[in-house]
């Protein structure tokens, strides 16, 4: 039996759209720390919320996409994130305060949330729902890039050029995103007759898709965890002495994954999450073990590969299960409920880890996180594990 066609014009142009936009938000998440320090004497804990209030940004706006999606069209929805990313990205050129600063990442990230959310949904839709595990394992490969290579962008860049030139990529990132999305040929997504009075009034359901909470909560907790990373790695790094290392971790972490994919988006379709999911865990705690014990370059890259392989496998599972999980109708909402989880995950994180780092040093920090992995595990098990195989075999049966 011949596969449907997964590599069409318009998956591949909505996940270059979604790479572009992520590799300015991990570009602008990883130096504005430093950047609100140097410039406006920020303390630590202040400059981890003007690096995370970004993704809270982002939060708001994916909980109005998620509700407003089916009704507005997941292209247009694209097309107005971006306009308003392009937008707010011209402020950062204008001198101002630090409260306006926290003000202007805010509605960046509103800005991100809505488009993001808008790729995610329209990769959903023209996926196969046959290689569904393979396609969005795929598609998230643009976020694990972005992440990979967003950041040596942005140290680059400083060290170079300084901080304008990285506020200028990012204005460039986005008018790219803008020409690509223009020709997207996007499936209208029609809700089924029964369900046309479920907007109206104010429900749970209406910003977020029930059956996608279970897994995203459980990504929630991983995404906490991993923000430990995304944020404090370059400092960590410095402070051990391993600054070169530091600078190749996200390098090793993009590299891994890419190679992996191949292997376990279909072995997700095959054999379901758990295949996946539980390995990736047990992989994801293990690499954040020898994060914390790192006294070598080999080690410390060794770890990032680790932690690639199984936070990076973990990261683009769960989402692929929030879809399976869900009615076609609804594949908005899931998009969002998951990507709330993740944001959430990974704004909370640094703000709070923040207070961490002073009391227990990076070392502890880490430490400590690999406790809170383990958790992750377990609320995994009991939110979507135990289940996995009968709504495996049951989505099997549909398709």
């Amino acid at each position: 039996m011949e596969k449907e066609k997964l590599w069409t014009k318009d998956f591949v142009s909505a996940s270059i759209v979604n790479f572009v936009l992520m590799l300015s938000m991990y570009l602008l998440l990883v130096i504005m720390a430093t950047y609100s320090m140097e410039i406006y004497g920020a303390s630590v804990s202040l400059a981890g919320l003007v690096a995370s209030i970004f993704v809270i940004g982002s939060l708001v706006g994916r909980l109005y996409a998620g509700r407003q999606i089916t009704k507005t069209g997941s292209k247009k929805m694209l097309i107005t994130g971006i306009i308003i990313f392009l937008i707010l990205t011209l402020f950062y050129f204008i001198p101002t305060n630090i409260y306006l600063l926290l003000l202007l990442r805010f509605l960046h990230g509103i800005g991100v949330g809505l488009a993001t959310t808008a790729t995610g949904t329209i990769v959903a839709q023209v996926i196969p729902p046959s290689r569904n595990g393979e396609g969005i394992g795929y598609f998230s490969m643009s976020v694990v890039l972005a992440t990979a290579i967003g950041p040596l962008i942005g140290v680059g860049l400083i060290g170079t050029l300084g901080y304008t030139s990285v506020f200028l990529f990012s204005l460039i990132m986005g008018i790219a995103s803008l020409v690509i999305a223009l020709p997207l040929k996007v499936p209208e997504m029609a809700a089924p007759e029964s369900t046309e009075g479920e907007g109206k009034g104010f429900k749970i359901s209406n910003f977020f898709e029930l059956k996608a909470v279970p897994v995203s909560i459980s990504m929630f907790v991983a995404a906490f965890a991993y923000s430990g990373i995304l944020s404090f790695i370059t400092g960590y790094a410095a402070d051990i002495n391993l600054v070169e290392a530091g600078s190749f971790y996200f390098l090793v972490y993009a590299v891994i994954i890419l190679l992996s994919r191949p292997f376990t988006g279909p072995l997700i379709d095959r054999r379901g999450g758990n295949s996946v999911a539980y390995p990736g865990l047990v992989l994801f705690a293990i690499g954040m073990l020898m994060i914390s014990q790192a006294t070598t370059s080999w080690v410390f890259l060794l770890a990032a590969a680790i932690i690639g392989l199984g936070y990076g496998n973990f990261q683009s599972t769960s989402q692929a299960i929030a879809i399976k999980v869900t009615p076609p109708h609804r594949m908005g909402l899931a998009t969002s409920t998951y990507f709330i989880a993740l944001d959430l995950g990974l704004g909370v994180g640094p703000f709070v880890l923040g207070y961490l780092v002073p009391l227990s040093g990076y070392r502890g920090m880490y430490l400590s996180l690999v406790g809170l992995i383990v958790v992750s595990i377990i609320v995994y098990y009991f939110t979507h594990g135990r289940k996995d195989k009968a709504l495996t075999r049951s989505t099997t049966e549909q398709a």
